[in-house]
């Protein structure tokens, strides 16, 4: 009976493998049919050859399925979430329907890597974003427990990316928000997002991002003694002046602007430089304007009212202590703001949601030639009022300023990684020093870029072509 039973499979199965899972093994995996799944294993797990053939459609099932999601741009909002999810559906695929067996997640794996990587860079930044609006606080869908979960998700998704350094820049980014502004859902969740990176990528990868956290802390210790020489110091006054100490190398770059700061605020910076200073000589304390808030105790006729605002705007409501009416450029020139980011202050105190200044002629946007005047009728239901920034979408000028950043540091570790192999070996063949940088370096580059880093350190006295062997390079010392 067996081989009879042999012999009918091989007819009716063996003899047409590949027309069977072309005709339906896509619809199957597009609809999740698990029990028919299950039933295809099984049977082509009978036959020779059956299960090689079938491993073959699921990898070409993958890459088709998972470059749709990862090459349309109209998909980037929802990217990250359609690849978890895939992920999560050819899992259970796996572990259900074939058996957990080795060779069939193996090559998800490799599929899912030749697929995520088809876009270059992309992929790695939407990554970031998608951790920061769930380590973001106000996102209240998640536990700490469903947290944990999700950013274990994340990193096997992260694991499949070439180009980590782009990841990094951005999630930097956002990391430097999230602590400065207070607003991270869970310390634990930070802290616990970066072990896994630091286990994934090792302690070079992360050292800056947990400088950040050390500056943080850092920065509470010294604001205790800075209070306790306040109160020694006997200096009058009454603004309560916190300070963060941000360490130039960890952070990302801030556009210094110079603003006009009222006396008793520049009296305030000056105690605190002579105080830092006076710990650390040596050290250059230079005032980030952009990343300053403050808390203001205002009066209408309501009552008294706190509101929470950023520096800029603080700049602009202090000058209604000295004058009821003023123009768009008598505020310019007043406070120093540059024109974009005046106007959107502007727009934020008297067009949002909470006015506290007038506007004439109203309107949404702020115009040339338009008056503010403090509006005394304001009401709010709350003590505190937290007035928002009119924040500029993250442009696509500061996304390319990221990745341009990304690309420049990327030429540095090149070189580096050249002159250190040149270095050691003094004397080495063009594909052997290729082949050894590749090695070295943990982003792709391109043939072509390696050879113009290679033709800039010759260019630069860094190693010469070899005068009998132009294919061969030597070290300079």
């Amino acid at each position: 009976r067996k081989p009879l039973i042999a012999t009918v499979e091989k007819q009716l199965l063996g003899e047409h493998l590949t027309a069977i899972l072309q005709k339906g093994l896509n619809h199957l995996l597009d609809e999740n049919r698990i029990q028919d799944l299950s039933l295809l294993y099984q049977l082509f797990s009978r036959v020779r050859g059956g299960v090689q053939v079938l491993l073959q459609h699921w990898i070409e099932y993958i890459k088709a399925f998972g470059s749709t999601i990862v090459i349309n741009p109209e998909k980037d909002k929802t990217m990250v979430q359609e690849l978890l999810d895939f992920k999560d559906k050819v899992d259970h695929i796996i572990d259900v329907c074939f058996l957990k067996n080795e060779k069939f997640v193996n090559a998800m794996k490799e599929a899912f890597e030749t697929f995520i990587n088809k876009r270059p860079n992309k992929p790695a930044e939407l990554i970031a974003k998608y951790v920061d609006s769930k380590l973001r606080a106000g996102n209240k869908e998640a536990t700490d427990e469903e947290l944990e979960k999700m950013l274990d998700k994340i990193m096997i998704i992260f694991r499949f990316i070439y180009g980590k350094d782009v990841f990094e820049a951005f999630y930097k980014k956002d990391l430097a928000k999230r602590l400065l502004v207070g607003k991270s859902a869970s310390v634990d969740a930070e802290k616990s997002m970066l072990s896994k990176l630091k286990h994934e990528c090792g302690a070079a990868f992360t050292s800056k991002l947990e400088g950040m956290f050390k500056d943080m802390e850092l920065s509470k210790d010294i604001m205790i003694q800075f209070k306790q020489y306040m109160q020694n110091q006997n200096v009058p006054g009454n603004i309560e002046l916190t300070v963060n100490i941000l360490t130039m190398g960890y952070w990302p770059t801030y556009v210094p602007m110079e603003v006009h700061l009222p006396p008793e605020m520049v009296k305030l910076q000056e105690i605190f430089k002579t105080f830092y200073l006076g710990k650390h000589s040596g050290r250059k304390l230079q005032w980030q304007s952009t990343l300053g808030h403050c808390v203001l105790k205002a009066e209408f006729k309501e009552g008294k009212k706190e509101l929470q605002v950023s520096l800029f705007q603080t700049l602009v409501l202090l000058m209604f202590n000295e004058g009821e009416e003023f123009s768009l450029e008598e505020i310019k020139q007043a406070t120093g703001i540059e024109d974009g980011e005046l106007r959107r202050t502007l727009q934020s105190l008297a067009c949002g949601k909470a006015r506290v200044l007038t506007k004439s002629p109203k309107g949404k946007d702020v115009e040339d030639g338009d008056k503010f005047t403090c509006n005394d009728d304001f009401r709010h239901k709350l003590f505190r009022i937290k007035i928002n920034q009119i924040q500029m979408k993250e442009t696509v000028e500061e996304q390319a300023s990221t990745t341009e950043r990304v690309f420049q540091d990327r030429q540095y570790q090149i070189d580096a990684a050249i002159v250190r192999i040149m270095k050691m070996r003094k004397t080495l063949s063009h594909n052997l020093l290729v082949s050894e940088v590749y090695n070295q370096l943990k982003f792709p580059v391109k043939p072509a870029d390696l050879k113009k880093r290679i033709e800039s350190l010759i260019d630069r006295d860094y190693m010469e072509r070899d005068k009998e062997n132009p294919n061969q390079y030597n070290y300079i010392a």
